[in-house]
């Protein structure tokens, strides 16, 4: 296989990726703290409030991501009375699944880190005088995030593989192209190719975060 035809077909697939990443950033960006407002919710004293907030990360973590997708993307506008009003542009639905999806994992994760958290850490900033407040933003919280970072990382790291479900809700992103080359010319190697870009962002992730959980070790 010729060098002019890699080159050929690597434009467009890195075109692909610029989707895949997007949706990565948005994704990412906001299904954390929404993760967090759940496992806050998960909580809360508020009896209602907790029960809802586990009855939706059950919800999103026991469905498939893409039975997630199609329902948001087809099966919302289907909706009588109402599904004219809920027909969404497919990547902007896209980017509404991936964040409402991973909230839920984060919401997870944050619990977890939560529970980790060994009681001793509250019975001494009651000794010291902290209040409530001042207690979960100066000595829990960022014992919570250090804990969880491992976690987090992985999470996003499967985060940016499951972006190739985009291409069953019909938007063009990095599989859409490779798997476009393939039926045209008869060869795997754009899927290669699509592999090696994927593990190439999940190399640049997972380093990020090795950074960040090396900042948070030596704070």
């Amino acid at each position: 296989m010729s060098l002019d035809y890699i080159l050929t077909i690597l434009k467009p697939m890195l075109q692909g990726s610029q989707m895949t990443l997007l949706l990565f950033i948005i994704a990412i960006v906001l299904s954390i703290p929404l993760g967090f407002l759940l496992t806050l919710a998960v909580n809360s004293s508020i009896k209602l409030l907790s029960l809802l907030a586990q009855a939706y990360i059950y919800i999103m973590r026991g469905t498939p991501l893409l039975l997630q997708l199609l329902i948001i993307c087809f099966g919302l506008p289907m909706i009588p009375g109402i599904g004219q009003y809920l027909v969404l542009d497919r990547f902007t639905a896209a980017c509404i699944g991936f964040i409402l999806n991973y909230a839920a994992y984060f919401a997870e994760i944050f619990r977890g880190g939560l529970l980790a958290i060994d009681k001793g850490q509250y019975e001494a900033a009651q000794v010291l005088g902290l209040n409530k407040f001042q207690t979960t933003v100066r000595v829990i919280l960022p014992q919570m995030f250090r804990i969880a970072i491992p976690s987090l990382a992985n999470e996003s790291v499967t985060l940016i593989k499951d972006t190739a479900l985009l291409y069953a809700v019909a938007v063009p992103e990095l599989l859409h192209f490779a798997e476009t080359a393939v039926n045209r010319d008869f060869t795997i190697v754009p899927f290669f190719i699509a592999g090696i870009i994927y593990l190439i962002m999940t190399l640049i992730l997972t380093l990020l975060f090795k950074w960040i959980e090396r900042r948070f070790t030596f704070e």
